[in-house]
């Protein structure tokens, strides 16, 4: 009798459980794309889709191609679950080896959305780029999870794209195959097919494609300057947030395919950059026989643990972005000098304390530091330590933080608003009183994102459990970035009042190393405008070059 009561309680318990699974699978979200249904999960009101194909994965032949269309599937795609991020070597990498979950198959985007929203619904669309230097990062990092964003109105897509070699990659072989075909920048080119795949499909999700804001940190923030100029990137977007993006030349895009001595830094071309990748593989030659022994390298073997040289004194195997003159013809700076820059809202910002060290400059002490501006010396010393009071180590850390990222932000605001488009700028300096003895001069490279997100139990090296101010400062700056998404204006109730940036004062949104939110004209002006004399000048500066 109690075999056969237990057999019954086992077969209620299953039944139960099988039930459960029928109902959650019955009331899970279905959207029809232009490839077929697909089948998410609702969480807390928020319905969300992981690991959708954008394009073709990107192996085989198609290694080093202009991403490829999906094919239609039959049934329902489980859309549970991220796909896998971008092949990149991850931190501290083992040689040999790739990230665990990362693959070369990896074109993949999610998306969140409120759980009620229909094809009526028409809500704005935020597209997020994730940075990690072209080399490293992916669109379902936990920080970047959309579900704050969704909670404030707008559906948010996260997106992968190729990184590193199989992302950024010239070679003669490859030049002559397919000749129509875009090359080089294969990275850019999947941001834009995901950006294509949202036109076309994001209304079933609920969303307006006449109201899509790109954003993104870091290699991310370079890319939207490049979507801004990239001709067939042209009406896939409306409005951009660049975080920590820059906005001039950089070495991103100054190097064209095939033109040696063409940028004042780097005088190798992407093509011989691509050269002396495959040389060091035992690979010669530029027919197609050589670009099949490319294409049957393992994936290991051209991510090389994210390398960018032969040896620590050997020539350059990676090239980063190119200007290869059909599909990135053309600078941020140049485009926005030109006036060929599209008329759209601007948010722009940095860190404040972005990187220390010899990132763009090998000088050891302030007084080589100025001194390697030649005529300008005096009056960079006068902008960073006119009394002589401040330790190197801050010198450095804002010339780095201003030369990289910030008077370039400015430079972009000043050409936005020669569009006479709505433009806001931003500094973000605030550090968790835990560490402000490694951080003491403001806020390090990407500080801003989880606050952006709202996603501050996803930081890195934070508490377990947030502060109240720092719940605040999240609260507002996720509230800044979603109306700015809905209406061009990151202003609304309940929030500081974010001023519109001009020439005359520089006004911003200064959040400070205290975490408070203040609207005051840029402090660093005297800075920035050194900087710009340094930028005009910059092939006599003895600069390394960024």
């Amino acid at each position: 009798m109690k075999k056969l009561t237990w057999g019954i309680l086992c077969l209620l318990i299953g039944t139960a459980t099988s039930l459960q699974a029928q109902d959650q699978n019955a009331n899970a979200p279905i959207v029809n794309t232009q490839y077929g249904h697909v089948r998410g999960i609702t969480e807390g009101g928020i319905s969300v889709f992981k690991g959708i194909p954008y394009a073709a994965a990107p192996v085989g032949e198609f290694r080093w191609r202009p991403p490829q269309p999906v094919k239609a599937w039959e049934g329902e795609l489980d859309a549970t679950k991220f796909g896998s991020n971008c092949a990149q070597s991850g931190f501290r990498a083992t040689a040999g080896t790739i990230a665990e979950g990362s693959s070369e198959d990896c074109l993949y985007l999610n998306l969140w959305t409120p759980a009620n929203s229909t094809p009526k619904s028409k809500l704005p669309v935020m597209v997020w780029i994730h940075g990690g230097g072209f080399t490293g990062g992916s669109g379902s990092s936990p920080q970047n999870f959309g579900h704050e964003f969704t909670k404030n109105g707008v559906i948010l897509v996260n997106i992968n794209y190729r990184l590193g070699r199989l992302g950024y990659f010239a070679h003669p072989a490859l030049s002559k195959e397919f000749p129509n075909d875009y090359k080089g920048n294969y990275g850019y080119m999947d941001q834009i097919a995901a950006l294509q795949w949202i036109q076309k499909n994001i209304a079933a999700f609920g969303g307006d494609p006449k109201n899509v804001t790109i954003f993104g940190f870091s290699a991310g923030g370079v890319s939207v300057h490049s979507l801004l100029t990239i001709p067939s990137a042209k009406g896939l977007f409306h409005k951009i947030i660049s975080e920590s993006g820059g906005g001039r030349d950089g070495v991103l895009t100054g190097r064209p395919i095939n033109k040696e001595n063409a940028d004042i830094f780097y005088k190798v071309s992407a093509e011989t950059i691509g050269m002396n990748f495959a040389k060091k593989h035992g690979i010669e030659g530029t027919d197609a026989a050589a670009l099949a022994k490319l294409r049957a390298l393992k994936v290991e073997q051209i991510v090389d643990s994210g390398q960018e040289t032969d040896g620590p004194n050997g020539p350059r195997t990676y090239s980063g972005p190119i200007l290869d003159g059909k599909l990135v013809v053309e600078t941020a700076e140049s485009a926005y000098n030109a006036g060929r820059q599209p008329k759209m809202p601007l948010m722009i910002g940095n860190c404040s304390a972005e990187i220390g060290g010899p990132f763009v400059s090998n000088a050891k002490t302030k007084e080589e530091l100025f001194a390697s501006f030649g005529e300008l010396a005096e009056e960079v010393k006068a902008a960073y330590d006119a009394y002589g009071s401040k330790t190197f180590n801050e010198v450095i850390t804002k010339f780095n933080t201003d030369w990289v990222w910030g008077e370039p932000a400015r430079l972009t605001a000043r050409a936005f608003l020669a569009k006479q488009a709505p433009t806001y700028m931003y500094q973000f300096g605030y550090v968790p009183p835990n560490a402000l003895q490694r951080s003491p001069y403001g806020a390090g490279h990407g500080s801003e994102v989880s606050f952006a997100f709202n996603t501050l139990n996803a930081r890195w090296g934070a508490p377990a459990e947030p502060t109240a101010q720092e719940k605040e400062l999240a609260k507002n700056m996720n509230i800044y970035w979603t109306n700015f998404a809905k209406t061009g204006n990151p202003n609304g109730v309940g929030v500081p009042n974010w001023p519109l940036y001009n020439n005359a004062t520089q006004d911003m949104i200064d959040v400070e190393l205290d975490g408070k939110i203040n609207s005051k004209a840029d402090p660093r002006k005297a800075r920035f405008d050194v900087i710009e004399k340094g930028f005009k000048n910059r092939g006599k500066i003895q600069s390394r070059g960024i």
